[in-house]
């Protein structure tokens, strides 16, 4: 007679069943049921990371590529607390992740052991849906509905907390998971309000979610041509499917005088897919808001709404001819200059970019105008530092890879936010993935320098300067990552890193280029 399937059993089951085919992992004793169940269940791929940090940021990586959610397994609430900030950044971008965390056993938790601390409590900051499961027999069936939460639009985190008990204890069997709905349609109102703004003189429609891939960009390029409107993207979106072909849309610049100067000839400013452009931070003297004091603010289609349908029929509206090809761009040309400056490296991603890659990105002050140098690049896909919280580059990169192992990813890579999550790296080579990973290596914190100006904190001191700098001593980045068991190369001159991207680019599997600025 077969053995009866354990609690933890019956939700790696459920998991499988339910679409969910990966899990980004870091255990520990509590987890132990559930890491035997995925070792005998088959449809789960598991991934280890050497730091929590980095199985959230891969769970949002793979979340933002392959349109469902991943599995994360973290250690009780220090092991959570450990992966929240990539968990924030994914709570921004909207990512759909099942997110496990080991509890102790119910019954053990009343003796307030070392480890106990309120996992609810730290999991609300970030989660869209929590539940603490209660039995080996619910907890598949509370498994199905975390994958219905996570999947429900826009995307979220459904939180499972998983006590130890409930996974060593008989399961209930498979649960299905419950009917996910559709995306709102949007009111004849929102329509008609958006149509009523871009015929009444210069207007922006401002993107995010889906209005940046695919179609919505197209529809609403129609709209702008046929109406004079501007198409602005939000200054972070989870992905924007871009490149030759494709309409370049311009975001939203992140330095808040340059936003501010770039919202201001607009009156009406029409939300679609995003949210209201405000300040990253608050600023001595300037606004929160950054639209024009005179704007008024509306919207067309919130991120949980949908907003291809939206634009399909606000294009109707405004009368918009179908089928306007999107502007061709020429790609890029090597630069002629052999310095290693901020532009020429934009032009060289331009023109080697490879069709089809994903481009993480992560580059803060170094890559602030990657992004318009590669608009005329090969078709590609751009993900971007959505939630602020530094150190995702590397696993975002990391889970995008396992997301789509036909693709070749490139993460742009500031040097201080890499040394967040640097440990990612060994999962890379552990699972031979195809990243190429550019390290901005300017030895500082160099977008501090910029703040400590715009906040109105002139002329730093020595102790200011050397919280923001990198360079005493300087990380070395090549024997890191070869330590990690990635190949590695130092590049000081522009041919130098043309020549080593274009090899890193033609190979397989996960390399490493520190560009010393």
């Amino acid at each position: 007679m077969p053995e009866a399937m354990n609690g933890a059993e019956s939700l790696v089951r459920t998991l499988v069943a339910g679409g969910v085919e990966v899990c980004f992992t870091n255990p520990g004793t509590s987890e132990m049921h559930f890491v035997a169940a995925l070792d005998r269940v088959e449809g789960m791929a598991c991934l280890l990371f050497l730091f929590e940090g980095g199985a959230t940021g891969a769970a949002d990586g793979y979340g933002r590529m392959a349109d469902k959610p991943a599995s994360t397994l973290l250690h009780l609430g220090p092991g959570l607390a450990n992966g929240l900030a990539n968990l924030h950044n994914a709570r921004r971008a909207r990512s759909m992740i099942v997110n496990i965390v080991g509890e102790h056993a119910t019954y053990h938790r009343e003796y307030d052991a070392p480890l106990t601390s309120d996992i609810e409590a730290l999991a609300g900051t970030v989660s869209a849906w929590i539940r603490t499961g209660t039995g080996a027999d619910a907890i598949a069936r509370d498994g199905a509905e975390a994958i219905a939460a996570a999947r429900t639009a826009p995307g979220g985190i459904a939180t499972l907390i998983l006590p130890a008990d409930t996974a060593w204890n008989p399961g209930g069997g498979i649960a299905p998971v419950p009917a996910v709905p559709e995306r709102a349609r949007v009111s004849d109102d929102a329509v008609a309000e958006a149509a009523a703004a871009l015929a009444a003189g210069p207007a922006l429609l401002f993107l995010g979610d889906r209005a940046v891939r695919g179609a919505g960009k197209d529809i609403a390029a129609r709209i702008a041509r046929k109406t004079g409107a501007k198409l602005m993207a939000m200054q972070a979106n989870a992905r924007i499917d871009r490149g030759a072909d494709s309409v370049p849309v311009e975001r939203l610049p992140y330095p808040i005088d340059q936003a501010i100067a770039a919202l201001a000839p607009y009156r009406r400013v029409i939300l679609v897919g995003a949210t209201r452009p405000v300040g990253f931070f608050a600023y001595p003297g300037k606004p929160s808001v950054l639209t024009h004091p005179e704007a008024e603010t509306l919207t067309l289609a919130r991120p949980e709404e949908d907003q291809i349908e939206a634009l399909k029929r606000l294009s109707a509206a405004v009368g918009a001819p179908e089928g306007l090809a999107g502007t061709r761009l020429p790609r890029p040309a090597l630069p002629g200059s052999e310095r290693l400056e901020d532009d020429a490296i934009g032009q060289v991603l331009g023109a080697l970019i490879p069709e089809g890659a994903v481009i993480c990105d992560e580059s803060l002050t170094t890559g602030r105008n990657f992004f318009a140098a590669t608009h005329g690049a090969a078709p590609h896909s751009w993900l971007q530092f959505s939630g602020g919280a530094i150190g995702l580059g590397i696993p975002l990169a990391t889970g995008a890879a396992v997301a789509c192992p036909g693709r070749k990813v490139v993460n742009l890579q500031a040097d201080g936010s890499a040394l967040y999550t640097a440990q990612a790296l060994w999962t890379q080579a552990r699972e031979r993935l195809d990243v190429v990973t550019l390290i901005w290596s300017n030895r500082a914190y160099a977008i501090l320098r910029g703040e400590l100006a715009n906040v109105g904190a002139h002329n730093p001191g020595p102790k200011a300067v050397g919280m923001l700098s990198l360079d005493d001593p300087p990380v070395d980045w090549v024997s890191l990552a070869r330590g990690y068991g990635v190949a590695a190369e130092r590049v000081e001159t522009l041919p130098a890193f043309t020549d080593v991207l274009r090899q890193a680019l033609s190979a397989r599997g996960p390399f490493l280029i520190e560009v010393v600025l």
